[in-house]
């Protein structure tokens, strides 16, 4: 089934070349590296710890620069070992490269520790003479940041111990889930979660009703694993909270995000204040639908007008390169060599991650991207939100290794910006109100996936967290009665969750990979539609502004980058002004509707 998929879309010879890093995983160069690093990271603790608040500026400079630069060695190292897992998690030999890496690195972060530490603790009036120094300016806004987490930093020892014992922690957990969920088959024919999942896009009802049966009972075969690692990753981020006095299970994604709680509150009360958006939407839909009920596995069925074609990996490569093109040059060309250069991993194969993602790797090196193309117009969407990533990464890589790593929150801007590039101009390709109708409610639903379901899983994760820390290790039930509860707030009474439904929370990953991580989408998904509409407003005084956005990568924080277009994140109207676009696009719809009825 994989081969045809990968053969119709042109996909099957789309694979990315990780020999721009090394030759293979038995490449001696690797080991060379590996033990540079470890000799690299035991000599800076011998030169420096214990000094760090006798240094001047120009010291200072010197270590954090060395610092930098074996950083990024390692992140080459880490980067490869977690790309080549990737398209192979069911390969032992892939995971056991991957683990020896992590086991490395954590080796290399022990002997470091002090640094940060050293550094954190430094009274305030030192540090800041020493950051006025014009010696530090390209380092000052990391070394602001590292001083954040002076109230959660532990003992050297505690941190050195800590970071001993983390390859057999958290991570081995996560991967463990990331295995099992890449060996799992689905159904008769034995198909992959990603083939399965795209079934709930197909126009026939049983299809999709199929699909959801197969989904549930291959995720029902590994409940029991998922609810124990789930339970398992909940309780050592409980620990880790605990110790590093955390007030809140979301209070260090927020720091690590450089986002206030009110902030991040402000979010999330918007969005769910208007969740009658999502009821009136699928209500609408359920009428078009010709349907007396609308159930969970007809969310993403397409409306009868909405194209059906398979877009060949060509065709969405020039849609989504003259997208970008006729954005900024700038923009399209380097987009360009992640197709030329093969930076991009596009077939669908067994033993591949599921959905898509960007890996920005180092600045010395380039991006890659992966995704899963099955030659649909949300897949071309996917492709253009990945690359957004990408660019974005190559722009940021400018700033260097400590500094091109964006808040979560703005990592999204370029990825989402760039899809809605692409939608605007299919959106603009079509003259028949019918198939506008269809692609616009297409577009609807991949924003309400980014915008509102984002935040009811942020609720689930609230929910489950809390419960963790109060109450004890969930049962399965438990978990999906939080999912259920939570979804059902976001639907209202337009869609009927089923019985199968109820378990859909073990398969996402974000939950475990990055807890608390979700909000991130809603916001970079808001954010965009108010930066599109300047965008739509300004023109190409607004193009100069936002490249020089994607190159500040993180450099800066959210609220001192998004200053130049007049945005206030503190202002709590903010989030409502990009609702009411959501709104409006949702009025169009419905105007369409009646424009198709008539």
């Amino acid at each position: 089934m994989t081969n045809d998929i990968n053969t119709i879309t042109g996909t099957k010879d789309v694979v990315w070349r990780l020999e721009d890093l090394y030759a293979g995983k038995d490449d001696p160069q690797i080991q060379k590296d590996l033990d540079f690093c470890l000799s690299e990271a035991l000599q800076i603790r011998n030169q420096y710890a214990g000094r760090v608040k006798e240094l001047n500026a120009k010291g200072l400079f010197e270590l954090v620069n060395r610092l930098e630069r074996l950083s990024e060695l390692l992140g080459k190292i880490s980067g490869f070992a977690f790309l080549n897992f990737a398209t192979r998690s069911d390969d032992p030999e892939a995971g056991a490269f991957l683990q020896k890496v992590k086991e490395t690195a954590s080796q290399v972060s022990k002997e470091l520790v002090f640094f940060e530490l050293e550094w954190a603790n430094l009274d305030d009036e030192r540090a800041e003479r020493l950051l006025a120094d014009p010696v530090l300016s390209h380092y000052e806004h990391y070394l602001k940041s590292l001083r954040r987490y002076r109230p959660h930093l532990l003992t050297e020892t505690e941190e050195r111990l800590l970071a001993e014992i983390s390859p057999v922690g958290r991570s081995s957990w996560i991967n463990l889930f990331d295995k099992v969920l890449a060996h799992q088959r689905y159904g008769e024919k034995k198909r992959t979660q990603e083939e399965v999942l795209k079934d709930l896009y197909m126009p026939e009802r049983e299809v999709r009703e199929q699909a959801s049966k197969e989904l549930t009972e291959g995720l029902k075969k590994e409940l029991l694993v998922f609810t124990h690692t789930f339970n398992t990753v909940l309780g050592d981020k409980m620990i880790g909270d605990r110790l590093r006095k955390y007030p809140k299970w979301i209070s260090s994604m927020n720091l690590s995000n450089e986002l206030k709680d009110e902030t991040v509150n402000g979010l999330i009360d918007a969005v769910t204040s208007r969740y009658d958006i999502v009821e009136r939407y699928y209500l609408l839909k359920k009428r078009l639908l010709g349907l007396d009920e609308l159930l969970d596995y007809d969310r993403y069925a397409p409306l009868p007008w909405l194209p059906q074609r398979t877009v060949s990996w060509q065709e969405a490569m020039d849609m989504v390169l003259s997208s970008f093109e006729r954005f900024s040059r700038e923009m399209a060309q380097i987009a360009r060599q992640f197709f030329e250069k093969k930076w991009i991993h596009a077939p669908i194969l067994p033993g591949k991650t599921g959905g898509a993602f960007a890996h920005p790797l180092t600045p010395s090196t380039h991006p890659y991207v992966l995704v899963n193309f099955a030659g649909t117009l949300r897949d071309v969407e996917t492709l253009a939100h990945e690359l957004g990533h990408g660019v974005h990464q190559v722009l940021a890589a400018e700033k260097g290794y400590f500094n091109a790593d964006t808040p979560l929150t703005l990592a999204e801007t370029a990825s989402v910006f760039g899809e809605m590039l692409v939608f605007q101009d299919i959106l603009k390709g079509l003259k028949d109100p019918k198939e506008k109708l269809g692609f616009t409610a297409a577009k609807i639903e991949s924003i309400f996936a980014t915008v509102f379901r984002q935040i009811a899983m942020n609720r689930f994760e609230d929910a489950i967290h809390n419960h963790r820390r109060d109450k004890g290790e969930l049962a399965p039930e438990t978990y999906s009665d939080y999912w259920t509860d939570t979804q059902k707030q976001m639907f209202g009474k337009s869609v009927t969750l089923t019985e199968n439904y109820r378990i859909w929370w073990s398969y996402i990953s974000h939950f475990l990979h990055v807890p608390g991580y979700v909000y991130s989408y809603a916001f970079g998904e808001l954010l965009v539609l108010s930066l599109y509409s300047l965008y739509m407003e300004e023109g190409e005084p607004f193009v100069e502004k936002y490249m020089e956005l994607l190159r500040a990568g993180g450099s800066k924080d959210p609220y001192e980058l998004l200053r130049p277009f007049g945005i206030d994140l503190e202002d709590k109207s903010f989030w409502q002004r990009g609702l009411d676009i959501i709104d409006n696009i949702v009025s169009g719809a419905e105007e369409l509707a009646e424009k198709a009825r008539a």
